[in-house]
C-alpha cells in the first residue's frame, strides 16, 4: 500500500454470532466496536482488507471544529474531547495534540461566511477567534494580502496510521471480535429482519448489523434493495520532505491544507481537488447531487469515465454469498495519486512561503472519500430492514468526528439516550421528500 499503517492482530477464535456485527474496519467501525465493547455488548467486526486501510489512514489527520457543518459540530465538539481520553484509555498513542487550526484568507466572502457561522456556533457552545488582516498576517506570513482569518486554539490533529489500528485494539482488549482479510458479502436476512451476515468464511448470528464501510457502503447496500445516496471522491494528499516550521498545527488557505506532522515534515493537500469517475451509482444518484454538482465545490473535481464503471465500490451487479463477492477481489482501495495536484501543491507551497523553498514530496497517496449530497453523515436504523444500521457518508469528515459517531451509533442500538439530535443523520432525508440542504461549509 501506499500508506503504512499500524497493525493489528486478528482475534484467535472466529465468531458464530455476536450481538453487533460491524462492516468495516475504518475510524468509524472502530469507535462504534470500542465503545459496543466499553459497554459489556458482544460484537465482531470483520474487516474485508486491513484495520485503517483505505480512507481512514489517507485523510489529512486534522480534528477540528471549525467551519463543520453545524449539523455535525455536536460531533465535532464530543470528539475533541474523546480524542484526549482515548489514548490514556486505550493505551497507545493516536498522536492526539491540541495544535489550533488557523484559516487565512484573501477572499471577503470568507471572512463574512466565518463570522456569521462563528454566531451560531457559539450558541451551541463553540468559539473561535476572527483575526483581522494585521493578526493574520502576523500568524501566517507568506506572500499573499491576508485580509483576515479564524484561529481555532482548540481543534488538534491526530495520526491517521496509529487512530484506527489503536482504537481497534483498544476494543479488542474490552472483549471485541476482529477479524480482518474477511469481507463481509452480504446480509442474513429472515421473517423481515436482520438476522447475521454472510462473511467469506460462513454465516454469523447477529440481531443488529451496523455498515460502515465507507466508499462501499452503498453498493453493500443496494444489493439488499437499499437506496444510500452516495459519491465516492478521490483526494490525494502527501508527505513533504522534513521542511522549516511555519505553522505548529494545522493551516488552510484557499489553495492548501497543511498539517505540522511531529517528525517535522507536512501532510499537505488542496481542498476541493479531486476526481469523479463515471459510474452506475453516479448516474443513479446524479439527481440528488445536482445542486452540489452546480456549486462551487465541483468546479475543481475532475470527472472521468475508465474502468471503474464496471468494477469497484460503483459499479452494477449483484453476487451470490456462496462466490467471490466485490469485496474479496479489492481487499484495499489503493488507487495512484493525482500527479497534476502534487505538482500544483508544491509550486503553490513554494510560492507562498519562501521559507519552504525547495520542499520535496516524500511520499503520496490517494483515497476515496464516500460523499452524501447535503455532505452530512447518514447514522441511521433502516426503516425498512429492522436491525440495520448504516454509518457512513462522512465527506471527508469522518477522522475528525469518528469518536462522536462511535459513541451515537452505541448509544442508537443500545437504546441509551442519545447526546445529540439524531434527526440530522437520518437516512430517509434523502427519499421522504425533504428538499436536500446545501451544505453550509465547503
Amino acid at each position: 500500500m501506499r500508506v503504512k499503517v499500524d497493525t493489528v492482530a486478528n482475534s484467535k477464535t472466529f465468531p458464530e454470532q455476536a450481538d453487533v456485527v460491524i462492516i468495516g474496519g475504518g475510524i468509524i467501525g472502530t469507535s462504534i466496536c470500542y465503545e459496543l465493547a466499553q459497554r459489556g455488548v458482544s460484537v465482531a467486526l470483520f474487516e474485508k482488507g486491513c484495520i485503517g486501510g483505505e480512507q481512514s489512514s489517507r485523510n489529512w489527520g486534522w480534528v477540528r471544529q471549525q467551519n463543520r457543518d453545524l449539523f455535525e459540530l455536536p460531533l465535532a465538539m464530543y470528539s475533541l474531547q474523546r480524542w484526549e481520553s482515548l489514548s490514556q484509555e486505550i493505551g497507545i498513542d493516536l498522536g492526539f495534540r491540541r495544535t489550533g487550526i488557523l484559516y487565512g484568507t484573501t477572499r471577503e466572502s470568507d471572512m463574512a461566511k466565518w463570522e456569521a457561522w462563528g454566531q451560531k456556533a457559539k450558541e451551541k457552545g463553540f468559539s473561535s477567534q476572527l483575526l483581522t488582516a494585521s493578526e493574520a498576517q502576523n500568524r501566517i506570513g507568506g506572500a499573499s494580502p491576508w485580509i483576515g482569518g479564524v484561529w481555532s486554539p482548540t481543534d488538534g490533529q491526530a495520526d491517521p496510521a496509529k487512530a484506527a489500528p489503536a482504537i481497534a485494539t483498544g476494543a479488542q482488549n474490552a472483549g471485541a471480535n476482529i477479524q480482518q482479510q474477511c469481507a463481509v458479502r452480504g446480509l442474513d436476512v429472515s421473517g423481515g429482519k436482520v438476522t447475521g451476515v454472510w462473511t467469506e468464511r460462513g454465516l454469523v448470528r447477529a440481531n443488529t448489523v451496523i455498515c460502515c464501510g465507507g466508499a462501499w457502503s452503498s453498493r453493500l447496500c443496494r444489493r439488499h434493495g437499499i437506496e444510500l445516496p452516495a459519491a465516492n471522491i478521490l483526494g490525494t494528499a502527501f508527505k513533504t520532505t522534513v521542511a522549516a516550521e511555519i505553522s505548529k498545527g494545522c493551516l488552510s488557505t484557499p489553495n492548501l491544507a497543511l498539517r505540522r506532522r511531529l517528525d517535522g515534515s507536512y501532510t499537505v493537500s488542496m481542498p476541493g481537488r479531486g476526481r469523479m469517475d463515471l459510474a452506475p451509482q453516479n448516474l443513479r444518484y446524479a439527481a440528488k447531487f445536482y445542486p452540489m454538482y452546480r456549486s462551487k465545490l465541483a468546479k475543481k473535481l475532475k470527472i472521468r469515465l475508465n474502468s471503474s464503471f464496471f468494477d469497484g465500490p460503483e459499479a452494477a451487479g449483484s453476487w451470490s454469498f456462496d462466490g467471490l463477492s466485490p469485496f474479496e477481489k479489492h481487499r484495499v482501495l489503493d488507487p495512484l495519486p493525482d500527479q497534476e495536484i502534487l505538482q500544483m501543491a508544491i509550486a503553490e507551497i513554494e510560492r507562498e512561503f519562501t521559507a519552504l523553498k525547495g520542499i520535496k514530496v516524500e511520499n503520496s497517496w490517494a483515497g476515496w472519500i464516500d460523499t452524501t449530497p447535503d455532505l452530512v453523515p447518514v447514522i441511521s436504523p433502516v426503516s425498512q430492514l429492522p436491525g440495520f444500521v448504516v454509518a457512513s457518508g462522512f465527506s471527508g469528515h469522518g477522522f475528525g468526528i469518528g469518536p462522536g459517531a462511535g459513541r451515537l451509533a452505541a448509544e442508537m442500538v443500545t437504546n441509551d439516550t442519545p447526546f445529540t439530535d439524531l434527526a440530522p443523520y437520518r437516512l430517509e432525508r434523502f427519499s421522504d421528500g425533504s428538499i436536500i440542504r446545501q451544505p453550509e461549509m465547503m
